[in-house]
């Protein structure tokens, strides 16, 4: 037995590369039963008082368009007012599907959303980015692709959500299209696009198309990219969301309906209050998307929090957000809709704070029931900053999440009859075959935990799991190798980039 256990530690003394042993690529399934915060009775009175406040208050719809098919649909539309009768709403959200596949350049990479089966993406959006030994900056293409790259290389990651921090040094009229092309190019995973102008969203669609080697029709009849819309809370929505529903929709591409209703600031102080709020804003953006396109696919966005009374400022993994997740899950498998939420800190730094306010979000919309966690993986300073070291510790979070989804195995091997006969009483299990077959494999083994005791640890710099996650970051950047590409493809998509910027992408007035 100890020559067996000297052969396990020589076995084990062997270097590991964290980014090469990660799990592999594969998207997790919720395989609990999701948790309840309220009971059916008070969902039930969230529902009703989310379809009073569409029927009595309205909501303004702020585009000529989108008041003119809300009214031929049946909707009661005054000005900007739209008013939306309870049985329409439920009769609009019906056609709806349930689940749907978002197609990936690469197709190993496609998405199945909805069901049990869960989505991680990357951080979107932040202005500001920090990290790799130096201090918080501006949004940069430079830190923009090293980010994209990292979502490439981390499996935890299924999806780039956005831009994983904005690339501020790119003009705003072709950021879009170098952007996109960075995504598609750095990347073989399902695309996002901001919905900020239609031509932005008609660029991106094509330029995913040529990525994706089909023909329009192709590209209408499998889904391959994904945005968000955001109500402007409380009860309106804006002339570019709704542009972006038109154009989305109408090519049977994804809506993610996001409604971000703060409790105490731009919604209800109560909870109760807040999600009433969320639901009524959520039902009237995916009816509308219904109206556009019956059937096309649409997921149901759940960001309610709280803000800290004293200060205003947005507070995220609170108590407050954690019920939130949970009646926001409710709600969505009422309607039938696949459900988006977030993994969410208002910390400044990579600290303690960062880290428990993260598993506090990211357990309350994985026990919600969630089915695409937008911000998985990066997100600080309540959403104005990307860290690098925050993506490879989101990364791992996620990694160990998946593993506590999985199914405990349970058969003769498992249950280890034998080798506790071997052992008997006083003895250890170092030694046994039994564990020698499994040893490597049998238990998750994180990126950036320190397992060693206090010398060694002392030994190697005392480093804590921030310093141990900037080193992860540059072995994760360097690790990645472009995806294949057809060099066709590769052709027609640098020259469809070059013609738009020649022509100016999409105007603005700055």
């Amino acid at each position: 037995m100890g020559q067996t256990r000297r052969g396990r530690l020589s076995g084990r003394s062997k270097k590991r590369d964290p980014v090469a042993a990660q799990p592999p690529w594969s998207q997790p399934r919720m395989r609990f039963d999701p948790l309840r915060a309220v009971s059916e009775d008070e969902l039930d009175a969230i529902h009703r008082a989310s379809l009073r406040v569409l029927a009595e208050t309205g909501i303004d719809f702020l585009d000529e368009t989108a008041l003119r098919q809300l009214a031929d649909a049946g909707c009661d539309v005054d000005g900007n007012r739209v008013r939306f009768d309870p049985e329409l709403v439920m009769s609009l959200v019906a056609t709806t599907p349930s689940s749907f596949t978002l197609h990936a350049p690469n197709p190993a990479r496609n998405l199945h959303i909805g069901d049990d089966v869960i989505t991680y993406t990357s951080v979107a959006s932040p202005p500001f980015v920090t990290g790799l030994g130096r201090d918080r900056r501006n949004g940069n293409r430079e830190d923009y692709r090293n980010l994209l790259k990292m979502g490439q290389v981390l499996n935890s990651i299924h999806t780039v959500a956005g831009y994983p921090v904005e690339p501020m040094d790119l003009h705003p009229s072709v950021r879009h299209l170098h952007a996109t092309h960075d995504m598609l190019t750095l990347s073989d995973k399902v695309p996002f696009v901001y919905s900020l102008s239609r031509q932005r969203n008609v660029d991106a669609i094509e330029m995913t198309r040529i990525a994706r080697g089909v023909d329009q029709a192709t590209i209408s009849d499998e889904p391959s990219l994904y945005s968000v819309i955001n109500a402007s809370t409380p009860l309106r929505y804006d002339t570019v969301m709704l542009h972006g529903i038109q154009e989305m929709s109408a090519s049977n591409q994804c809506i993610v309906i996001t409604p971000f209703t703060l409790a105490g600031a731009m919604a209800p102080i109560t909870v109760a209050g807040a999600l009433v709020l969320q639901n009524a804003e959520a039902l009237a953006g995916i009816s509308y998307t219904q109206v556009v396109r019956a059937g096309s696919p649409v997921i149901y966005g759940g960001f309610t929090s709280n803000v800290d009374m004293r200060s205003g400022s947005p507070a995220f993994g609170t108590p407050e957000y954690w019920k939130a997740c949970l009646v926001g899950g409710q709600l969505a498998r009422r309607y039938g809709f696949p459900y988006r939420s977030s993994n969410v800190n208002a910390s400044n730094s990579v600290d303690a704070q960062s880290a428990y306010e993260s598993v506090i979000a990211i357990w309350g919309a994985v026990m919600g029931g969630v089915n695409l966690l937008l911000h998985g993986a990066g997100w600080l300073e309540g959403g104005l900053l990307t860290s690098y070291e925050k993506m490879v510790i989101d990364a791992d979070i996620l990694n160990m999440v998946t593993e506590m989804l999985q199914p405990i195995t349970v058969d003769d091997a498992s249950l280890a009859i034998e080798a506790i006969a071997e052992v008997g009483p006083a003895g250890h299990f170092f030694g046994t075959q039994h564990t020698q077959d499994r040893y490597a494999t049998e238990h998750f083994q994180p990126m950036v935990s320190a397992w060693s005791n206090f010398e060694t640890w002392d030994e190697g710099g005392r480093l804590e799991a921030h310093q141990r996650a900037e080193t992860l970051a540059h072995q994760v950047i360097d690790a990645h190798v472009d995806p294949p590409m057809d060099a066709a493809i590769r052709t027609e998509l640098d020259d469809f980039v070059d013609r738009r910027v020649a022509e100016g992408g999409v105007e603005t007035d700055y």
